[in-house]
This record gives structure tokens, sequence and C-alpha cells, in this order.
């Protein structure tokens, strides 16, 4: 059973194919914007040099909130063991929660005047949810 509203995990989806149109590969820009706020990431991808890995984890993101929204058969363990593996980079999970938020923000402003009070509820609907659950994935039961 979806734990996310349908009305709102299918704005989010409207979002996600909406910016995609509009804004092409967002990787640069969502990268660009971790990179401004949380600058102590960049030293992360130093081998990255043609951005593959920046491509796939973005990815792996949309990947896992487009689950997550719905059916949530794979983003609930993945996000929660995610966030052990970047600890072992030394990614704490308050700046790991950032990226969803950053992902959110680009969406926004590809979508661009399309963008819809629906959708903001959504993802910010979303977003708190993920960030408790990234805060203490340990005590989020599905």
């Amino acid at each position: 059973m979806p734990l996310t509203d349908p009305a709102q995990a299918e704005a989010i989806e409207q979002s996600l194919e909406l910016a995609g149109e509009r804004g092409g590969d967002l990787t640069g820009r969502v990268y660009a914007r971790l990179f401004q706020r949380q600058p102590q990431m960049q030293a992360l991808f130093w081998r990255d040099t043609d951005d593959s890995i920046k491509g796939e984890m973005l990815m792996r993101a949309f990947e896992a909130i487009l689950d997550f929204i719905r059916a949530r058969q794979f983003a609930d363990h993945m996000i929660q063991t995610e966030v052990v593996t970047h600890a072992g980079y030394d990614v704490p999970p308050d700046v790991f929660a950032t990226f969803f938020g950053i992902i959110a923000e680009v969406v926004e402003e590809a979508c661009g005047p399309e963008w819809s009070p629906r959708m903001a509820q959504a993802w910010r609907s979303t977003l708190a949810e993920l960030d408790r659950y990234v805060a203490h994935p340990e005590r989020i039961t599905v």
C-alpha cells in the first residue's frame, strides 16, 4: 500500500516529467547547488571527471523518490543503506538529507511557470518524510 497520498505522488511525478522536458539533464544544476551549499562535498568527486558518477547518483535518487512516493518496494531500504554508506565517506545524515531538497529546488526551477502549488505541497510533504527517515532510518517502519 502506498504511504504517500496518491494525488501528491502524481504531483511529484508530473513535476519530474515537466522538469525533464524543460530542463533536460539536471545533473549539472543539482550538483552545482549541492557544492554551493555543501562545499566540502565537492572533494569527494575528484575522480568523477566526466560527471558519470554524479549522473548515476542523481538517477538513483530519482528512482528512490519515485518508489518512495508509491510502492516503497526498495526506497526505504536503499535510503537506510545509503545513509550508512555515505557516513563511511564522511557525509553526515544531515548533509545527505539536503540532497533531496536540492533536487526539489532544481525541479521547481526547471518547471518554471508550470510549477504549481500542488507540486510545492507534494514536495514539502515528501521532503519532510524523507528528512525524518534519513535522520532515524532505524525507527521507521513501513
